[in-house]
């Protein structure tokens, strides 16, 4: 049966509820903020100057390509990928080491870095291809409303076969010695939102996802997939009605009527939040209609929060590649600020994103377009002084690791954190990627997708399942597109 549905925010996991719901032959209307969609997703030109606001590693390209698939579509259709080579480089104390794409010589850079490693890297991402292959087949796209949807035999022994009662951390040191090593294969999950020593070692098959799907490019950069699925959910005839930023919610007999504006009310009888999760719960939903307590959400453990700089600078850069992690750094003291402390780092490790490396179009000529992001604690606050400090440190470090003086090359500046994701997305604690993925918070023990007060709203996005990051959250929309058609139609 057809429904008028309205979805609250064109992120991700909107634009992918949106595409499914539209082609089972709903009537769907999604209502974004913004003047774009995108999400954490959107884009900025300035000066000559684009940047990719938030995503931009291009991971599980077999995600990607299976959503489009679904609509009779190949991933080719909208935009071309181009796989980097090397992946990315890491940055030591006093040397630097390419993460190559062809596995084999993947493998001889680790066994220049310890004996044996090689073999025990292909021993590691067979087991990692096991956690891919059962965690994407048989976990990631459940609903996770019910423990009764895991009780199968099949499942209970792929279960056993995650590791997910041990670490990240004790996982990698099984294989390897060298404490470089440790930082490569712990780097992933970092954006997952916890310390290695608190993420299951299930999540190694982000590992698998790195060094053996390896790490894409597409064209037009993150912003190139927003437009990609952008047209594909009009071309199904989907209505995007931007600026409009939702105030408040009408309610009557326990469902959702409306969603309402300063100068508009937009009605539908199926509802989906693709916003953020908590803002919706505790700001736009009356009291009495509460998913939880305030005290649930404080307890809730997020992923980190990030301090970023969009820089604009004058000349070519030399010694960097599209992908820079700075590991040049102890990270214990940085890990301690982001997940025990909740405090501004001293030295912080840094990640940097030079797409201008692999796309002439993202800076103006012979310039480069330099994304640089510091992971930090959510919760936190700044001043424009705190971040010029920052600045200046990876100004510094920029030279230390490869001789380049940027300090009067920077033609333009933006930075973005805490203050900006609160005010952009009414992100939770100014958290950047979601929920952390802990064993605490896997599956059913993530905020649930369907309301338990009001009958026809359903949650999509990083804060429910199955968690941060983009193929994550084109799984999400689709979960809760499912939902919606099996419990509402």
């Amino acid at each position: 049966m057809q429904k008028d549905i309205i979805i609250l925010g064109a992120g991700f996991s909107g634009l992918s509820a949106a595409a499914y719901l539209a082609k089972s032959g709903h009537n769907v209307t999604i209502l974004e903020k913004h003047d774009m969609a995108g999400g954490r997703a959107r884009s900025f030109e300035d000066n000559g100057f684009r940047f990719d606001m938030g995503p931009s590693w291009y991971w599980l390209p077999d995600v990607f390509d299976d959503f489009f698939a679904d609509f009779g579509h190949k991933t080719s259709d909208y935009y071309s990928l181009k796989r980097l080579d090397p992946s990315y480089r890491v940055f030591f104390d006093d040397h630097f080491v390419d993460m190559p794409s062809d596995f084999g010589q993947l493998q001889q850079v680790f066994e220049s870095m310890e004996k044996g490693a090689g073999k025990q890297l292909q021993l590691f991402l067979k087991d990692a291809q096991i956690k891919y292959e059962i965690g994407m087949k048989d976990f990631v796209y459940k609903p996770s409303v019910s423990i009764s949807e895991f009780i199968d035999p099949k499942i209970f022994k792929g279960a056993l076969k995650l590791n997910l009662l041990s670490s990240m951390s004790k996982h990698v040191r099984r294989y390897f010695k060298d404490p470089r090593i440790h930082d490569i294969m712990e780097f992933p999950v970092l954006f997952l939102g916890a310390d290695p020593s608190d993420t299951p070692a299930m999540y190694s098959m982000m590992n698998y996802a790195d060094m053996k799907l390896g790490t894409w490019y597409p064209e037009g950069g993150f912003y190139g997939v927003v437009q990609a699925m952008e047209k594909l959910v009009k071309s199904l005839g989907v209505k995007i009605l931007y600026h409009k930023d939702v105030s408040s919610v009408g309610i009557k007999n326990n469902k959702i009527v409306s969603l309402k504006t300063d100068t508009e009310e937009f009605e539908a009888e199926v509802f989906v939040g693709s916003a953020d999760y908590q803002f919706i719960d505790q700001v736009l939903l009356p009291k009495e209609y509460r998913n939880y307590s305030p005290e649930y959400w404080d307890k809730r453990k997020l992923a980190p929060s990030a301090l970023l700089f969009y820089l604009g600078i004058d000349g070519k850069l030399d010694g960097m590649l599209h992908h820079n992690l700075l590991f040049d750094t102890p990270f214990e003291k940085h890990s301690k600020s982001i997940y025990k402390e909740a405090s501004w780092p001293e030295d912080p490790r840094l990640y940097l994103s030079l797409t201008s490396k692999t796309d002439d179009n993202v800076a103006p000529k012979n310039s480069e377009n330099l994304v640089a992001l510091i992971p930090l604690a959510p919760g936190l606050q700044s001043t424009e002084e705190l971040r010029d400090s920052y600045l200046n440190n990876i100004i510094q470090r920029i030279y230390k690791n490869t001789g380049q003086d940027i300090s009067n090359r920077i033609s333009l500046k933006h930075s973005y954190a805490h203050e900006e994701f609160i005010k952009d997305y009414n992100s939770f604690k100014g958290n950047a990627y979601g929920l952390a993925n802990t064993l605490k918070q896997t599956a059913i023990l993530k905020p649930g997708i369907r309301h338990k007060k009001l009958s026809n709203l359903v949650f999509t996005g990083q804060l429910t399942v199955p968690g941060p990051g983009v193929p994550p959250s084109l799984i999400s929309g689709k979960v809760a597109a499912n939902w919606i058609n099996k419990t509402m139609i």
